[in-house]
């Protein structure tokens, strides 16, 4: 499966989190740990979806840029 993330630069760290999966977040200094993180995150939130034998959501949302002029 191929999930949309989004990184967001806080003031230390980034966060990221996974919109087609609610409260799959991550935080940590590098973005290196981000990614890491992140990608661990979304295994054990789909581990324990199906665990507890709730669906599984087909990924849906989309990343796109726009380019604005300046």
């Amino acid at each position: 499966m191929r999930f949309a993330i989004v990184i967001e630069k806080a003031n230390r760290n980034f966060a990221a989190y996974v919109p087609d999966l609610r409260g799959c977040v991550s935080t940590a200094r590098p973005l290196e740990e981000t990614d890491r993180l992140i990608r661990e995150a979304i295994e054990l939130h789909l581990h324990e979806m199906a665990e507890d034998g709730l669906p599984i959501p087909v990924p849906s949302s989309r990343v796109e840029y726009l380019e604005i002029p300046a």
